[in-house]
């Protein structure tokens, strides 16, 4: 973070000065809400959650180097205390341990901060703010965007999926006058909420990638999610000052918000027909043998041949929307290239393929889930046992969350698409309708099931049953954190013996959304 004083915090931030902090006293270090993260000269954001208060641990933060507490409430240690807020009517799980409004309070302020620092880069450093959103893929194109836009100079963007109120002002407040490019993720729950986010971090530069299922049961209808997605182009400055909308042409909700935005909007496709209206375009894609895309980028200046690192040839449309965001900012079409074919799986738990010395190779897809998403995992299992003679596919899958009432209809739907691919064999992890639905729907159309209870049981049945070369597909939402299975199998040598793979439960908090 840019260096600043309390004094300059307090007063940025609303807050004032308790427990024998001094004005003086220099913020060097960056802003962490947690305690084991902070380094010496640090800010540490106290917020209440599920099981612990961080205004318990400010004495910890304290003497693990942090200068002072960003807090709601007094504490016994150097503070800035901000007074609590009202809470809107929220489905933040950050709010949902927060009767006082003390965790509302410590976020506005962060938000404050984190767009004082924004504002300080932009104006006086040039930092170009680009933006992504959509119901699916944001977060392996931010990746992609990071990597590609690093070939050209400092780059900022948020580990996993760090996309909400805490995890986008967090991510921010790390940018320093060095800073050339800020990556924003941006994810919605509601409707008002990337707006929210777009304040606090102005992109110049965005994009929407696509409106799927996801998070249908809190919106109700794809054209509210439409709605919610198209607010990060309405807050693109007008085509006279560099706004630039990066559109997915192959999506008609996302198509449809064109006229929503002051900016220029540039078109994204892989579909041959949409590419003569296209800006970037995609022709010749093929697959290996563990479904790694190759294909040619297409440009109205140029033509670049491509081969990606990242599984999946749904990874192709992500790519191609990461080079229009790095060209657009004017990025080199060799360093992009460059960086699209050096890029790596870099967020935990997504299209993360593994093969093991026995043949086996297990397709990690575990920390997301909605039906687009989940066609893309199956089309990429299939494709990648089809060039396995002896090879069984095994669809490894928890339910799908925050589908409202289509949930049942839409897992259902899925042993269709498991018997279109001609899928082998499907363990559907969990005692609940949703995995049931799933689990009947696959065994009437023929596709061999197994209906388990827990991360456990699927372990024991897969270690009976997988053979060498088999390809594994784990995917569920990150709920059932079906993750675990991954990474077990992963730590399981020829024979099928158990070296170390590991089912604990990931403690980190939670600052991520979707």
């Amino acid at each position: 973070m840019i260096t600043m004083t309390l004094g300059e915090i307090a007063d940025i931030v609303g807050g004032r000065l308790t427990g024998g902090a001094q004005e003086d006293t220099l913020v060097s270090s960056s802003v962490e809400f947690d305690s084991r993260s902070l380094t010496p000269g640090g800010l540490f954001l106290a917020l209440p959650g599920a099981r612990v208060d961080g205004h318990d641990f400010a004495a910890t933060a304290i003497e693990k180097g942090a200068v002072a507490v960003l807090a709601a409430r007094e504490v016994d240690v150097p503070a800035i205390v901000v007074p609590p807020v009202k809470i809107q009517e929220s489905n933040a799980d950050i709010y949902a341990h927060d009767p006082d409004g003390h965790g509302a309070a410590v976020v506005e302020a962060l938000s404050r901060l984190a767009r004082h620092v924004v504002d300080i880069c932009v104006a006086g450093h040039q930092l170009n703010v680009v933006a992504i959103t959509g119901s699916a893929g944001k977060t392996s194109t931010k990746d992609f965007i990071a990597t590609v836009l690093d070939q050209d100079g400092p780059t900022v963007a948020p580990p996993g999926s760090f996309n909400n109120e805490l995890g986008l002002p967090h991510t921010a407040l790390r940018c320093t006058t060095d800073t050339k490019y800020l990556v924003a993720e941006m994810s919605a729950r509601g409707i008002g909420h990337i707006k929210h986010l777009t304040e606090i971090a102005p992109p110049r530069i965005a994009a929407v990638l696509n409106v799927g299922h996801a998070h249908l049961g809190e919106f109700g209808s794809r054209e509210n999610i439409a709605q919610a997605k198209g607010e990060i182009i309405e807050a693109l400055p007008s085509k006279k000052t560099g706004g630039v909308a990066v559109l997915n042409a192959d999506d008609p909700f996302v198509a449809r918000m064109a006229p929503r935005t002051k900016a220029r909007v540039v078109w994204f496709t892989t579909d041959a027909g949409q590419a003569k209206k296209s800006d970037y375009w995609a022709t010749s894609i093929s697959l290996d043998a563990v479904a790694r895309a190759s294909f040619t980028l297409n440009t109205k200046d140029g033509s670049w041949p491509v081969t990606l690192q990242v599984f999946g040839e749904h990874q192709v449309a992500n790519a191609l929307a990461a080079a229009a965001i790095a060209m657009e900012a004017g990025v080199a079409p060799e360093l992009v290239v460059a960086g699209l074919e050096a890029h790596s799986a870099a967020s935990a738990h997504r299209m993360d393929v593994k093969t093991r010395a026995d043949g086996v190779t297990i397709i990690n897809d575990s920390y997301n889930a909605n039906p687009d998403s989940m066609r893309a995992g199956i089309a990429a299992l299939a494709y990648t046992a089809s060039g396995r003679s002896e090879a069984t596919s095994w669809a490894v899958l928890g339910q799908m969350g925050e589908l409202g009432d289509d949930a049942s209809e839409a897992h259902a739907e899925l042993g269709a698409e498991l018997a279109k691919y001609n899928v082998q064999e499907l363990v559907a992890v969990g005692e609940n309708p949703n995995c049931a639905a799933l689990a009947e729907s696959a065994a009437s159309l023929g596709v061999s099931t197994h209906v388990v209870s827990d991360v456990d049981a699927a372990l024991e049945l897969l270690a009976g049953h997988i053979k060498r070369d088999d390809v594994v597909l784990v995917k569920a939402s990150n709920a059932d954190r079906l993750w675990r299975v991954a990474e077990a199998l992963h730590g399981m040598v020829p024979g099928l013996k158990n070296t170390g793979g590991s089912v604990n439960d990931d403690s980190r908090r939670n600052v991520e959304g979707q």
